[in-house]
């Protein structure tokens, strides 16, 4: 674990500042067309609803982007020994690799947020509420990007994971827009993603509107990232794609 926290701190303006970049542009350029108004169905302003899902976005998709990369610069490189050699159980890497994935996250998604207060109101209407969905959705992804990792060969891939997986589910989620504005069956069909309980929970813990049940919504989550954690395990177990 503490490996993969001091290899992406190592490389912190690629891997922190550089998604704050992403984030700050994507805040600024919505909140500019989109500046007039209140969130659909809250009394607070557009560009607070837009914060918090800009938020979660990034704690996604570093989440992913660490655990995914590891793993395939390892294979890249041929040193995944490093990690297989170590009397370290399936268990012990799992959770290694999930965590330092989650660390990345709501480290980005901390520093983001705290970036963009001076263009929105980050103050959070139920701090717990975000801190459950920060970490749930952080070792969701993380777990993701170790499954994508493990499976991938070469950095193709992965990156065909992340164009036609991790940015649709996060585009097609209500990230920059409440799914009620949308008409049926678009509606029905985006509360099918995963993703969309994310950012409506966290959302709902920074402007205390959401769009579907929370607690359904909170479970569901729930039982996704034990479901994708167990998978990663059985996978590392069986040394799936890791041994030559």
């Amino acid at each position: 674990m503490a490996r993969e926290i001091k290899r992406f701190l190592k490389v912190g303006a690629q891997t922190v500042f550089a998604p704050l970049i992403q984030t700050l542009l994507f805040m600024m350029v919505f909140g500019l067309v989109l500046r007039d108004g209140n969130w659909p169905g809250s009394d607070r302003a557009y560009a607070d609803g837009l914060a918090a899902g800009l938020v979660m976005m990034s704690i996604l998709s570093n989440a992913f982007q660490n655990s995914s990369s590891s793993i395939v610069i390892a294979k890249v490189q041929g040193n995944s020994v490093d990690f297989l050699m170590p009397p370290l159980s399936a268990l012990e890497l799992a959770i290694a690799f999930i965590v330092g994935a989650a660390a990345r996250g709501i480290l980005v998604g901390a520093v983001s947020l705290i970036a963009i207060a001076w263009l929105a109101n980050v103050m959070p209407a139920h701090p717990l509420v975000a801190i459950y969905y920060a970490i749930v959705a952080s070792v969701m992804f993380g777990a993701i990007g170790l499954i994508g990792g493990i499976w991938s060969d070469k950095f193709d891939h992965i990156a065909a994971v992340t164009n036609f997986i991790v940015v649709p589910l996060t585009f097609l989620s209500g990230t920059f827009y409440s799914t009620d504005v949308l008409p049926e069956p678009f509606k029905t069909f985006s509360h099918f993603n995963p993703v969309f309980f994310l950012i409506d929970g966290f959302r709902y813990g920074f402007i205390g509107h959401h769009d579907a049940p929370l607690v359904a919504g909170a479970l569901w989550s729930l039982g996704i990232t034990l479901a994708l954690c167990w998978a990663c395990w059985a996978m590392l177990k069986s040394g799936y794609r890791l041994r030559s």
